[in-house]
């Protein structure tokens, strides 16, 4: 195992960013750690981080000259943080606090750590340090959010006794993690390259009148989740979502829709360029057959509400899928595998993913799920608990192991 582990990191260029913070020390047994396994280390150290621990200290670590200073005489002949965001495969500040993380947000570089992740195309990992209060404070977060929409990863820290004696979320990820972290993103596969995705999430919405509609719980997580892992293999990713508050993931082009009727449009626009469509919204059966101009007023005890049948998108896209791969999603109350099998057939998929609404962790709104892919076989693949982002992973590789 540990051979595996130290060729995996062979000759990697990590840049590794020291703030200021208590949970410096942990920044050491990191620099360890990847070092141990063959990686390059460049520390970057702010002034305060120097108060913490010693470059010296970081230097016979990583057995590289530790920086402080944009203005240090340089060793080389090169503009050193040009240099440095040239090479670097990954840049980690680890532990990163308020300050610097809002320094990126808002386009400000006014030290050799800040400047040299904004000359830097490399992947950013943040694992943030810092009291209870600061990290939940609302312009910290709203900080976070905006460099996740920019392509930046975080780690999120964990709970317990912090330095200052409260006791909350903030303790900085454990070097363990961050460096499995660092890991998946240095090696994640790259095997959907020259590969387009069609994702499909989210509710649809079905207007009744100006002010009132129907649909479900939909938030769209699964969907992301998939959208986000597929561009993070190399795919070109279009994300057709219905209403839905979470943030686009980075480098995926996303497609705002509401009605059945909007997404069918959009989807069968852009099935053409799909090598993989995967379905995973969750779409409106049924649309209100007349609506009003006006709002409805309150008026006799029942209100009946015509409905009319909404196009199966899925039904359509198997129809004309050709050599697509094509994906769908089934939530049940009762008999999951027999329902998904029949829509697997009826619906020209090639698997569907099946899940029961009253498993204890598959609900919508949901981070985790519990599934059954089937296949067209009728192979049943029985997926325990786990985030929607790694069973994300299990989709997309099943795909690619159809689309070869």
């Amino acid at each position: 195992m540990n051979k595996l582990v130290k060729a995996m990191l062979h000759n990697k260029n990590i840049v590794l960013g020291v703030c200021g913070g208590i949970a410096a020390y942990k920044a050491c047994e990191l620099t360890s750690r990847l070092k141990k396994q063959d990686a390059n280390i460049d520390v970057i150290m702010t002034k305060s981080a120097a108060e913490f621990v010693t470059q010296l200290t970081f230097q016979s670590l990583s057995l590289n000259q530790v920086i402080t200073d944009m203005f240090d005489k340089p060793k080389h002949w090169e503009i050193e943080h040009i240099s440095l965001a040239k090479k670097a495969d990954i840049i980690v500040i680890a532990p990163a606090t308020a300050n610097v993380i809002g320094k990126l947000a808002n386009g400000i570089a006014d030290d050799m750590l800040t400047t040299t992740v904004m000359a830097s195309k490399a992947i950013k990992l943040i694992a943030p340090a810092m009291n209870t209060n600061m990290y939940e404070n609302v312009v910290v977060q709203r900080n976070i959010e905006t460099l996740k929409q920019l392509g930046y990863y975080f780690i999120e820290p964990s709970e317990g006794r912090l330095a200052c004696g409260d006791i909350g979320k903030g303790k900085m990820a454990e070097p363990e993690l961050i460096e499995t972290k660092i890991k998946e993103l240095l090696l994640k596969p790259q095997d959907l390259e020259g590969k387009t995705v069609l994702v499909t999430a989210g509710p649809t919405i079905e207007a009744l009148d100006p002010v009132r509609f129907i649909t479900n719980h939909s938030t769209g997580k699964m969907g992301f989740a998939i959208a986000e892992k597929a561009v993070s293999r190399g795919a070109k990713v279009h994300l057709v979502s219905g209403p839905s508050n979470l943030p686009t993931p980075y480098g995926v082009e996303r497609h705002d829709v509401e009605s059945a009727l909007d997404m069918y449009d959009a989807v069968m626009k852009l099935m053409e360029k799909a090598d993989i469509i995967i379905k995973s919204a969750a779409v409106a059966d049924y649309r209100i057959a007349e609506v009003s101009s006006e709002k409805i007023k309150k008026s006799e005890e029942e209100f009946v509400i015509k409905l009319k049948k909404n196009p199966d998108i899925l039904q359509e896209l198997g129809k004309i899928k050709g050599s697509k791969v094509l994906i769908g999603f089934a939530m049940e109350t009762q008999n999951l595998i027999e329902n998904a099998k029949t829509k697997v057939a009826k619906k020209n998929l090639d698997f569907i993913v099946a899940n029961n609404l009253k498993t204890e962790g598959a609900g919508f709104a949901a981070d985790t799920n519990v599934v059954k892919i089937i296949d067209k076989s009728g192979n049943v693949e029985d997926i325990p608990l786990m985030k929607k982002s790694d069973l994300a992973d299990i989709i997309l590789d099943k795909a690619i192991s159809i689309n070869k």
